[in-house]
């Protein structure tokens, strides 16, 4: 627990205004999730080279479309290119993809969206942290296809190759400053980036500005951990 951004709001103040109903789980047996025994390996995607830095979303449900554009990065990054991505026009030109803007959103969608139209850079289209009249479709940064793996066994074979966006229940992050986190429901709320394991812990990338946590980042305890494993992960390539 740690003082932060967030101190100033009540639960629900906090939930209402970061947080949204993103997805239900995937129909996956909680008995599977709770006898997987790992991660079991070590790797962090942030000392490769290929996690872009930590943005924030401000008071806007958007993280589906921060953990689009994370996870977009991180695969520019692995091909030798740098590019910060615009989350504005996803949240203001993808709502034809199931995406509500501020209200919440589906990293899946918005890759879908950047497939089909290709996304503009931050500096094209910068963001506002509120939905707005989309003024452009599409940009040059262009994507083909949308891969997913399943469960907690895919995210930590998946995890073993590129960074994941994610779905967890952040309810109780708001005071996290430090440390490995479980104090955590199964109520999917929140998008991120999955970036690593670090001594058996998840390690994430938030989208909430350095200021908060490890200087944008959480690690939660293994296994299903804030639903963590629920909705499994997708990358584009």
């Amino acid at each position: 627990m740690g003082v932060n951004q967030f101190t100033i709001f009540t639960d629900q103040e906090f939930r209402t205004r970061f947080l949204s109903d993103i997805a239900p789980a995937h129909p996956q047996t909680q008995m599977e999730e709770e006898n997987y025994q790992g991660p079991n390996i070590e790797i962090d995607w942030t000392t490769k080279g290929a996690v872009s830095g930590v943005k924030n979303q401000g008071q806007c449900g958007s993280c589906w479309a921060f953990s689009a554009t994370g996870v977009s990065e991180s695969w520019a990054l692995l091909e030798k290119k740098s590019v910060s991505l615009s989350e504005q026009q996803l949240v203001d030109c993808s709502a034809s993809y199931g995406n509500h803007g501020c209200n919440g959103g589906w990293p899946s969608s918005a890759l879908k969206y950047v497939k089909d139209h290709g996304l503009s850079s931050e500096s094209q289209y910068p963001y506002k942290a509120k939905t707005e009249t989309c003024q452009k479709q599409g940009g040059d940064f262009k994507i083909t296809t949308i891969s997913s793996v399943a469960g907690c066994a895919g995210l930590e074979s998946g995890i073993a190759s590129r960074p994941l966006s994610v779905t967890v229940d952040a309810a109780n992050w708001s005071h996290y400053s430090s440390g490995v986190f479980n104090n955590c429901g199964h109520s999917i709320d929140h998008a991120v980036l999955l970036v690593g394991v670090v001594g058996g812990a998840w390690k994430i990338k938030n989208s909430w500005g350095t200021s908060w946590g490890e200087h944008g980042y959480i690690r939660l305890a293994g296994g299903n951990t804030c639903g963590v494993c629920a909705n499994g992960g997708v990358y584009p390539h």
